[in-house]
């Protein structure tokens, strides 16, 4: 009697490209159910998910400002699993990067915007690094599983914004649980006249093509690119793997703390309980969407702002919940990592 089982067998090359396409196909057809159950016509529902935002110059600059922090926590995500660090810590990277933020911001009154902005952007980058060390140390020097504590980081800074925004930071005229405001010359400035899409979309850009850069065109990027693969095949070529990852896990860390300032310096102007809505999260659908490539995050992260505009405008026109987009990126990135491990992976039959 035959049987089948798994063996690893790598997919063709032209097949991992195509995945993020077929991964947004099925996971259409799985939301159906959700859909159903709801009541609402799945043609109209599709319709304002994907075309209606395109529709309007209000929304389509709302689908822009949705993704400008998906580009930085996707590409910090993206940056960190190509090295083979599995960072899940992007949340509260770019929530440290916002407290930086935020007090920077605060003390930086009286100072023009050359010098505020500057000032704001690094102090962020370095929030996001100050968050990622400890992690990143435990991983290079005491092999301990970055998935674990990069995501106990995580939990550790929600408290420590509570401590805040509840003590030290709390409003002293409304106490409201919220930071005062930053500097006028520390905000961000707006690219499109009454609108929220400010600088931080231009960070983002110019930062996808920094990576992309490092990553494809360095010697920095072909060690990384050789540990991620293969730490035993790297140390063999002569790469400093610790170091390397180390390194990798930093900039990553950096790169969401730079989402974090931007929500500060470029919407609220202060610091809130709820400012990232789960970016650093969503920032994982986006880079494996996106394939860990840096382009290819960059078009996930303008799809991933499709989805959470496009729900909006569901809600909106059908009364159908505005959680529905939520269920639909959960869904895509369930869908997504299954397809890539299935291209690892093929059947043989035996007997």
């Amino acid at each position: 009697m035959s049987k089948l089982r798994l063996e690893k067998a790598p997919a063709p090359a032209w097949v991992r490209p195509v995945i993020p396409l077929l991964a947004i196909l099925v996971t259409f057809l799985i939301t159906l159910i959700f859909i159903a159950w709801v009541q609402a016509n799945p043609l109209h529902t599709y319709y304002y998910f994907l075309v209606a935002p395109f529709t309007s110059t209000v929304t389509m600059i709302e689908l822009l400002v949705k993704a400008t922090p998906l580009f930085l926590t996707g590409a910090a995500v993206a940056f960190a699993f190509r090295a083979g660090y599995y960072n899940i810590g992007a949340e509260g990277q770019l929530m440290a990067g916002a407290i930086i933020g935020s007090w920077v911001g605060v003390m930086l009154e009286g100072f023009s915007s050359w010098i505020a902005l500057p000032i704001m952007i690094v102090g962020g980058f370095l929030g996001g690094v100050a968050w990622a060390l400890i992690p990143a140390l435990l991983r290079v020097r005491l092999k301990v599983d970055e998935v674990v504590t990069t995501l106990l980081m995580n939990s550790i800074i929600v408290f420590l914004v509570s401590y805040l925004l509840n003590g030290p930071w709390r409003d002293p005229v409304s106490m409201w649980p919220q930071s005062p405001d930053i500097a006028k010359s520390a905000m961000f400035f707006t690219l499109i006249p009454q609108s929220r899409l400010h600088f931080g979309f231009i960070i983002g850009i110019v930062v996808i093509l920094t990576i992309w850069f490092v990553i494809s065109r360095t010697a920095f990027g072909l060690k990384m690119r050789a540990a991620g693969s293969s730490a035993e095949g790297a140390r063999f070529a002569g790469v400093n793997v610790e170091r390397t990852i180390l390194v990798t896990a930093l900039v990553s860390g950096g790169i969401a703390g730079l989402a974090g300032v931007g929500e500060v310096a470029g919407i609220h102007f202060h610091l809130i309980q709820g400012l990232s809505s789960n970016l650093g999260y969503t920032g994982i659908i986006v880079a494996t969407l996106g394939a860990l490539n840096p382009f290819g995050v960059g078009i996930a992260a303008l799809f991933i702002g499709l989805i959470d505009t496009g729900s909006l405008t569901v809600s909106r026109a059908m009364g159908v919940p505005v959680y529905l987009g939520q269920v639909v990126q959960a869904t895509l990135l369930l869908v997504t990592l299954s397809m890539f491990v299935l291209t690892n992976y093929r059947l043989k039959r035996e007997g």
